[in-house]
């Protein structure tokens, strides 16, 4: 419920939403996941990224590029996995700033969002930045299913 109150307060005419990711690494699908969940639910916001429209590292900038030009005054709430501490794993963090794309596995990617929601879907271990692969499906939809059901309330209470 914390998650759709934040919502219901950043759900502006020119907001979008941005969900990054990729489908062929479970630990890093979570925002396409979302992306489809809110397609599939008829969201009525402008929406990027999904399993069948990924954005992730290779197409990120172009589609950053993309989303300036159809929406230049956007408001970007941008959702995506994230590496933490073993005792988060699991929890959905929301906070007002962008989303460091590919940090946890040692990427460098433009920064994107006015407000990040992240899920943390494994543990960091700076030995092994591989550890995203073995994370479990059901996890990952689990929390996608909390973050577009948030949206869908908030967007229905706005």
């Amino acid at each position: 419920m914390v998650l759709c109150e934040v919502l219901k307060a950043h759900m502006f005419e020119q907001t979008i939403i941005l969900c990054i990711g990729t489908d062929r690494c479970i630990g890093d699908a979570l925002g396409p996941l979302v992306g489809t969940l809110l397609e599939n639910r008829n969201f009525r916001y402008p929406l990027y990224g999904s399993l069948d429209h990924p954005i992730h590292a290779i197409n990120l900038e172009s589609s950053l590029e993309k989303i300036k030009t159809e929406h230049p005054d956007a408001y970007v709430i941008a959702i995506d996995a994230c590496l933490g501490q073993e005792n988060l794993i699991g929890n959905i963090h929301i906070k007002n700033g962008p989303i460091y794309p590919g940090k946890g596995v040692g990427k460098s990617l433009p920064q994107v969002g006015h407000l990040s929601i992240v899920g943390i879907v494994d543990k960091l271990q700076n030995d092994d930045l591989y550890a995203i692969h073995h994370i479990r499906l059901s996890l990952i939809m689990h929390m996608a299913q909390i973050i577009a059901d948030a949206f869908m309330l908030a967007t229905y209470l706005s």
